[in-house]
């Protein structure tokens, strides 16, 4: 049948400054986070255009909105993957395909787990919650909720947005 949504849900992060980042670090994440979109756009964008419709789903980081220390590689392939969303959605309007993206914050996700692996999990979470302004971490459920809207037919006049679903952390 036709192919009527994307989602861009790749993501991996390599802790590091300019200076620590090795090239294959960067290369790898700016090949998983970054190229893929593009790669799994590529490969459905024409029968999206000869369907005249179509949404795409890009799976960003608020982190993409604002930056973080000690993840340059991670923030910067964010950060494109906005812009990639933004020139997309302008590129194919006239298609009929909407592309947004979303920008979580900190989720509880397996990556999550990567960076609090071992004792004291629980306390670190908290911890990571007390500098969230809604005072707790999203659950995966909350973005994929988010996702199925911008998906729907109800955002049908929405194209090129970034919806940041971080608990209020990009607004401070």
């Amino acid at each position: 049948g036709a192919i009527d949504v994307l989602v861009n849900n790749a993501g991996i992060m390599i802790n590091g400054t300019v200076e620590e980042t090795s090239d294959a670090d960067w290369d790898r994440v700016i090949d998983i986070n970054l190229a893929s979109a593009m790669r799994m756009t590529r490969a459905v964008i024409h029968p999206m255009c000869q369907a005249k419709k179509g949404a795409i789903v890009n799976v960003a980081s608020d982190w993409a909105l604002m930056g973080a220390r000690g993840a340059v590689a991670y923030c910067v392939s964010k950060a494109a993957l906005t812009q990639l969303t933004r020139c997309m959605a302008l590129d194919h309007v006239s298609d009929g395909i909407r592309v947004n993206a979303v920008c979580p914050g900190e989720t509880d996700t397996p990556m999550l787990d990567l960076a609090f692996e071992g004792e004291g999990r629980d306390w670190k979470i908290e911890k990571l919650a007390a500098t969230i302004p809604m005072g707790r971490i999203a659950g995966a459920d909350e973005i994929a909720k988010v996702i199925a809207f911008l998906a729907s037919d109800d955002a049908s006049f929405m194209t090129g947005a970034l919806v940041p679903i971080d608990g209020g952390t990009s607004a401070q």
